[in-house]
């Protein structure tokens, strides 16, 4: 195949060659994406409804929800479909949609932690501030910029990634159109076109890990300096949730992303996959819940309301 024009469609890779493990695999990511849905469903929805939440850490813990939601949704179906229906291909532009898509949401997400961290320090190192600094006009903005950074981000990408002229034949080595794994179906003289945007992306990531490392550096050092046992809990308990997503976020991507070629493998690319595309929209809800007693308080005051008033 001497350019893209020539490929109509690409060949995802297979969980699995025998049926028993395909249909293992849908029923798998069928109970993972139903758990998700469920899970992000219930954040949403109880945020939005419970007046006593719509403060800005629930806010942007409401848009991290959509995101994940619309993230996962990107991805799953789609090889569920191809485990039940045993069918590995996807139309050119379909997997340009799909590659754009998680690649949106997923920038978007990682922009929004690094807001959310800046939202963690300001509540703990500067309280009085905290009205001023993150009221309801600049949380929609910093919210706005999040999602239109991952949006300019991947229009970047995608676009540069399927001009460019593919010579390695059609078939990806992941269960997602993705867009690294794109690139390693172009031409060898064609990928310095795509070096740019590689470099710019890779700075503004950098910049965002930075941030969220100087927040919490900051946010640390004020804690340790409260001298209450009770209020340092406090503190710890509304960064911690934050701070475990960002860990499985950044680590799962980094091991996805640098881990070295040598031991790279089909199989592993695949276990690799899966950990950053999947885990984190499945489990950040869990991680958000378990120390949260007030989300924990308002789930249940909903789930109660619906219950009685099924049974009335």
């Amino acid at each position: 195949m001497s350019n893209g024009s020539s490929i109509t469609q690409f060949l995802l890779l297979a969980f699995a060659d025998t049926r028993e493990l395909q249909l293992l695999h849908f029923w798998l990511f069928l109970g993972i994406y139903l758990a998700a849905l469920l899970a992000n469903g219930l954040i949403i929805t109880t945020i939005a409804c419970d007046h006593c939440l719509h403060t800005p850490m629930y806010f942007f813990l409401l848009n991290l929800s959509v995101l994940d939601l619309g993230s996962i949704s990107t991805t799953v179906p789609k090889a569920m479909a191809n485990s039940l229906w045993d069918n590995r291909a996807i139309s050119f532009l379909g997997c340009a949609a799909q590659a754009f898509l998680f690649l949106f949401l997923i920038s978007a997400e990682y922009y929004l932690l690094t807001v959310m961290a800046y939202d963690r320090y300001v509540a703990i190192c500067k309280p009085l501030h905290y009205g001023t600094l993150l009221g309801s006009r600049a949380c929609v903005h910093m919210a706005a910029a999040a999602w239109g950074s991952g949006f300019l981000h991947a229009v970047l990408h995608t676009a540069s990634t399927f001009s460019l002229p593919l010579c390695q034949g059609n078939a990806v080595d992941h269960f997602f159109c993705e867009i690294s794994q794109i690139l390693k179906l172009a031409c060898s003289d064609s990928f310095l076109r795509e070096v740019g945007v590689l470099v710019v992306s890779v700075s503004f990531a950098f910049g965002c890990f930075v941030s969220i490392v100087l927040s919490y550096g900051q946010i640390f050092r004020a804690v340790l300096r409260i001298s209450s046992e009770q209020g340092r809990h406090k503190a710890f308990s509304t960064c911690i949730p934050h701070l475990a997503v960002v860990s499985l976020f950044v680590s799962t991507a980094m091991f996805a992303y640098l881990k070295p070629s040598s031991i790279s493998s089909p199989p592993l690319e695949l276990v690799m996959a899966v950990l950053y595309s999947v885990v984190p929209p499945a489990v950040n809800p869990l991680l958000y819940s378990m120390r949260n007693q007030e989300l924990k308080d308002a789930l249940w005051k909903m789930m109660n309301g619906c219950f009685s008033e099924t049974i009335n």
